[in-house]
């Protein structure tokens, strides 16, 4: 079939049936495969279906928190934008993103510390935000680990997925190592990014709607 007079649902179809195709014995569960081949649809890069890492039954404590209303947290308006809302609304889960607030920009100056720190520490401090999403900065990921430490923060789950050169991988690496009973999704290496974590929420929003 011509793609130009494809629907954009066929299209996506036949992209979800390239993927299985060559990504052939992946050996990944139905559930997470659901999320690494979306983690590939959104890319168009396979190596995600060997560096995404789940913690134990991290699938099952994300679908239970989306539909008990958790509020999702992200890093970037562009995770924001990309997170699909409807589905999320027959749960009443609020979609946020404080790094572009006045207040946060204001404290982040005054303290000397990035926005995404001042961000996290804002979004922590509303109970109601129990996911959180993370896909560019690696600040952000430190400073979320850093407040479950302290008791500070409670997260359902963690997306961790920062993307980039410096404190990415390390980032992604300290929220692998767990110790601190949290249930994540991550992945090993210097890619991510805020494209890549938005579709993380989208399928685990299309396994908890199933």
């Amino acid at each position: 079939m011509d793609s130009l007079s494809m629907k954009p649902e066929e299209i996506e179809v036949e992209s979800f049936r390239i993927i299985d195709t060559e990504a052939g014995d992946h050996g990944w569960p139905s559930s997470e495969w659901q999320i690494v081949r979306r983690a590939i649809h959104t890319s168009a890069d396979f190596e995600y279906a060997q560096s995404l890492v789940f913690s134990d039954d991290a699938v099952e404590k994300a679908i239970a928190a989306l539909k008990s209303g958790a509020g999702i947290v992200t890093d970037t308006n562009m995770a924001l934008s990309g997170i699909s809302k409807p589905r999320l609304t027959q749960w009443g889960c609020p979609v946020t993103c404080h790094v572009a607030d006045t207040d946060v920009a204001q404290n982040a100056t005054a303290e000397g510390i990035t926005r995404s720190i001042a961000a996290m520490r804002k979004a922590v401090a509303n109970p109601k935000n129990r996911i959180f999403v993370i896909g560019n900065a690696p600040t952000a990921l430190f400073e979320l680990l850093r407040l479950v430490e302290t008791g500070a923060a409670h997260p359902a789950l963690i997306i961790g997925l920062p993307v980039g050169f410096v404190g990415a991988e390390e980032s992604k690496n300290a929220l692998a190592a767990g110790g601190h009973d949290i249930p994540f999704i991550t992945n090993i290496g210097r890619k991510g990014g805020s494209n890549v974590a938005a579709a993380v929420v989208n399928a685990l929003s299309i396994l908890a709607a199933a």
